[in-house]
């Protein structure tokens, strides 16, 4: 269900946009101008106006509609009920057996309802080979990555197979070619500078935890009060990516940020929750490192929570640590994935002499 509620920021009234569940609202405010994130009340809202209701049906359309209006004390709250998902229950339950994590269930069933919108007035038994085909090369000129376009075909691919009992040729369902495009790493010094500019203690364990132990978005959010091992030095991160549980750096310097943070905040099950309690959510992450990295004056990169994960693994192979050493800590199933980090790293440029040195010009 995706609701709004009225809400005063800053002495003005704004429209408040959630979801029962609060998970759909990084799809949701795409659609609306004038969204923004509000940290102390962790919610987006838009700005106010007498008919915003006729706005939020204009801009959905046939996606939710307006079910009905009630009064909570002085607040009016609409709630919009989405119509229903053309994906199976089927396919769902073969996720769930299949035992995927919830943010690809999320992105298959995402990609699939898409795509059976785009043939609504199709059969999906009676949608051909050719037709697939077609379909990603549509939304190849629209502009789809090569990220999209294999979560796309990975969910066909899987619908197919477990819930029609068929097999896609593999023409009309091409890979992308892979790219070996070098991540962005932060150098020390532009590290240690935008941990200076974060205050706020919640804020600032987030953001080192990320850095000092090379997590994950999705691992940061996980995490629970008990999986930090003060005994052991060591952060337990549980079904992580691949259903995987491995154990990663916990530094003196995070423990006594974590320590000062649990005495102000007191979580109760996740190690960083929301302002309603339950889990912190991946937008307010990345909503804090971007307020940090313009504080810090990083303008001329695209940096966001995973650039994190990648400078950690860059600083520790500068610093000469076992590169099997460093696939465990980030919990890469082969070692190749870590290598990537071989290319990005410095060490050893101090050693090397350009010929152009040698030269008269």
């Amino acid at each position: 269900m995706f609701c709004t509620e009225l809400i005063i920021v800053n002495n003005r009234k704004r429209v408040k946009l959630f979801t029962d569940d609060n998970t759909e609202m990084p799809y949701f405010i795409r659609y609306f101008y004038g969204c923004e994130w509000n940290d102390e009340l962790q919610c987006w809202s838009i700005p106010y106006y007498p008919n915003y209701k006729e706005y939020l049906s204009t801009k959905f359309g046939k996606n939710v509609e307006i079910k009905h209006i009630y009064w909570n004390g002085t607040n009016e709250t609409v709630v919009c009920l989405k119509k229903e998902s053309p994906v199976p229950k089927r396919f769902i339950e073969q996720l769930t057996l299949k035992r995927y994590s919830e943010n690809t269930k999320k992105t298959y069933i995402s990609v699939l309802t898409k795509f059976l919108e785009f043939y609504n007035t199709t059969k999906p038994e009676e949608i051909t080979d050719e037709q697939i085909r077609d379909y990603l090369l549509k939304i190849i000129e629209r502009g789809a990555s090569a990220s999209l376009q294999k979560q796309v075909i990975n969910s066909l691919k899987f619908y197919y197979e477990y819930v029609l009992g068929r097999t896609l040729l593999k023409a009309a369902v091409q890979r992308p070619k892979k790219s070996h495009r070098l991540p962005d790493v932060l150098s020390r010094e532009e590290v240690s500078d935008l941990f200076k500019t974060v205050t706020n203690i919640k804020h600032k364990a987030i953001l080192l935890a990320i850095y000092s132990a090379g997590l994950r978005r999705s691992e940061i959010i996980n995490l629970k009060v008990n999986d930090i091992d003060s005994k052991r030095n060591c952060i337990i991160l549980r079904g992580a990516k691949g259903q995987k549980d491995r154990m990663t750096l916990l530094t003196t310097k995070l423990l006594k940020i974590l320590r000062e943070y649990y005495k102000e905040y007191k979580p109760k099950e996740y190690l960083f929750e929301g302002a309603s309690g339950g889990q912190y959510s991946e937008t307010s992450i990345r909503m804090i490192l971007e307020k940090a990295v313009k504080a810090a004056g990083i303008t001329e990169r695209d940096i966001h929570p995973h650039t994190l994960r990648h400078s950690f693994a860059t600083h520790l192979l500068e610093d000469g640590v076992d590169i099997r050493f460093i696939q465990a800590l980030l919990g890469h199933s082969s070692s190749k994935t870590t290598e990537i980090y071989t290319h990005i790293t410095t060490r050893g440029f101090n050693k090397i002499r350009s010929p152009l040195e040698d030269m008269d010009i």
